[in-house]
């Protein structure tokens, strides 16, 4: 007896074969501290369940009718047609982009580009007519031209030129106006003009400190992963952007009553400028503008010029992806002059050619 006994009260073999608890209340246990934090987690988790239930139960009966309302269901679908819309340009810039910063030595830039940065700019301006693209896919382009060592200057001529003179753009717009070729000139002479002249006016008077040119990520590995890791940066950076913009634009796309619209357009110089503003408002990717443009039969065609001109170059996506990108000290004095001058130079255009 008193050897069974030892043996009972003795340390526990693992290969013990007796009748208690498999396993122990203790094991897993760390202390009366983690019990309590522990014990008052199982308690809070069907509270919080409950609620999350309760919640939705409220939210099906209470907001369900607004959700349904129309001007909401056009406010998302407007939203997701611009953001729809433009992610494949903004890709397909993005990852030209990268391919600009990875595969493309800086030395390629100084012999492609005239020595003078005021050649540069029409030069640059030019270049945009080869690359298809819409606005989106403009912006991280000029950023990596920039990081690659091109002048600012030519860099933003590009940037403005790209979305309006390619030729997937002047297509469209000749399929949107048949019978106008003189409206598809006037878009291709208005958008280079303003291009070029909004890259010397930042040659002249442009300051180092108003630019935030980006930094891009530079990998000693294979160019594959400098690729990959630039078009990851760029594209988480501009993707946010782009969102900010698009719901700022389907929000006024909403607000706006079009009763406004046919009023003004009786008022031929009011009636360019509205358009002007319209193109900021709504958004829409330049290879599709030309197809709005040409249904807003109430305008003058050189109204309509100036919503082909503006857009491309100032809108609110634009805008967001711009101060994003650059700095809001460059959006504050970049969008301004643009503007002003896409309006003016498509009067003159219109006025000349319709």
């Amino acid at each position: 007896m008193r050897r069974v006994s030892e043996l009972r009260t003795g340390p526990r073999s693992p290969w013990t074969d007796d009748e208690s608890q498999v396993p122990p209340d203790s094991w897993g246990r760390t202390g009366s501290a983690s019990q309590g934090r522990t014990g008052s987690a199982n308690r809070a988790l069907p509270w919080g369940f409950a609620l999350v239930v309760v919640l939705l139960v409220v939210g099906r009966f209470a907001l369900a009718p607004h959700l349904t309302a129309p001007a909401l269901q056009t406010w998302a679908t407007i939203f997701v047609a611009i953001c729809v819309q433009a992610l494949p340009f903004l890709v397909f810039g993005v990852a030209l982009s990268a391919a600009i910063t990875a595969f493309v030595p800086a030395s390629f830039w100084t012999r492609a580009l005239p020595r003078s940065p005021a050649a540069a700019v029409p030069v640059a301006g030019m270049a945009g007519a080869v690359l298809p693209g819409c606005e989106c896919a403009s912006v991280p382009v000029a950023s990596g031209l920039m990081a690659r060592g091109v002048t600012p200057a030519a860099a933003l001529a590009f940037l403005l030129a790209s979305p309006a003179i390619n030729p997937i753009v002047l297509v469209a717009t000749a399929v949107a106006f048949p019978g106008q070729p003189m409206m598809v000139l006037a878009r291709f002479g208005a958008s280079i003009t303003v291009a070029v002249l909004v890259g010397w006016l930042w040659l002249r008077f442009g300051r180092a400190d108003w630019l935030r040119i980006p930094s891009r990520p530079q990998g000693d590995g294979p160019k594959w992963v400098q690729f990959g890791e630039a078009m990851r940066h760029d594209l988480l950076h501009a993707g946010g952007f782009l969102i900010v913009g698009g719901l700022a634009a389907a929000t006024l796309n909403v607000t706006v009553p079009r009763e406004w619209l046919t009023a003004i357009a009786e008022v031929p110089w009011l009636a360019i400028l509205v358009m002007a503003l319209l193109a900021v408002l709504l958004s829409i990717c330049s290879e599709a503008d030309a197809f709005v443009a040409a249904s807003m039969t109430a305008f003058s065609p050189t109204a309509k010029l100036a919503f082909l001109v503006v857009g491309p170059m100032v809108d609110l996506k634009l805008i967001a992806l711009q101060a994003g990108t650059f700095g809001r000290a460059f959006a504050v004095r970049f969008v301004p002059v643009t503007f002003a001058l896409a309006v003016l130079v498509s009067t003159v255009f219109g006025w000349l050619l319709l």
